[in-house]
């Protein structure tokens, strides 16, 4: 087998046992955050 096959064959095999999180499927995680991110409000005083 040449390296080349080889290595693209690692590849291939590495990638399809990754699972990859996409931002549209956190969906709850997501929503929480930026509800938690809304709700701060921060204070500004002018010097």
């Amino acid at each position: 087998m040449k390296t080349n096959t080889r290595f693209i064959k690692g590849i291939v095999a590495a990638a399809a046992k990754e699972e990859t999180v996409m931002p549209w499927t956190r969906g709850k995680r997501r929503a929480a955050f930026i509800a938690k991110r809304n709700d701060i409000k921060v204070e500004r005083r002018s010097a």
